[in-house]
């Protein structure tokens, strides 16, 4: 599995999935969720309501509706301030959604910074713990993926993202 960093809108990309910033009710509000459900089409939230529910640190999967992408995966990062250890539960969000995009058979995936929005996860420490588990899945052997993306928004979280995955490789 090959990381990549790029910048753009995530619901343009052509890959096999893409991963919503979710909360736990699986409502695509704003953000990431909202462009979502506003290209992929009311689909998406229907079958997120059938859904129900996703513990935070945890990830489910839908279509992509009309998005390019076939599959949405739905991952529900912490709120930072608010929930107790945001680390462990943004790593298992990540970590979850690879797993699951595994077994899917996914090859290529792309995540958005989850949690950094809405939520208030700093982008530096995010940066650090969503490299961390993308870096530990990678090494998973059983791993199907080809590519993972983390699509920024902005270049100033582009080059955050750079750096922290430049370190995190020279150790």
């Amino acid at each position: 599995m090959e990381v990549k960093l790029l910048t753009g809108d995530i619901t343009e990309l052509d890959v096999d999935c893409i991963v919503n910033a979710a909360n736990s009710d699986l409502i695509l509000g704003s953000g990431v969720a909202g462009a979502i459900r506003k290209k992929g089409g009311d689909i998406i939230q229907e079958e997120c309501n059938k859904i129900g529910h996703c513990d935070i640190g945890g990830a489910v999967i839908t279509s992509g509706g009309n998005l390019k992408a076939k599959y949405v995966i739905h991952a529900v990062g912490p709120r930072y301030n608010i929930d107790k250890n945001p680390d462990k539960l943004l790593y298992n969000a990540i970590y979850n959604s690879l797993s699951l995009a595994d077994r899917y058979n996914i090859k290529t995936i792309a995540f958005p910074a989850i949690s950094t929005g809405i939520f208030g996860y700093p982008i530096k420490e995010a940066s650090h713990v969503i490299l961390k588990a993308m870096i530990d899945f990678k090494e998973n052997l059983s791993n199907k993926i080809k590519n993972c993306y983390i699509c920024l928004f902005t270049k100033n979280d582009f080059d955050i993202f750079s750096k922290t995955y430049e370190m995190l490789n020279n150790k």
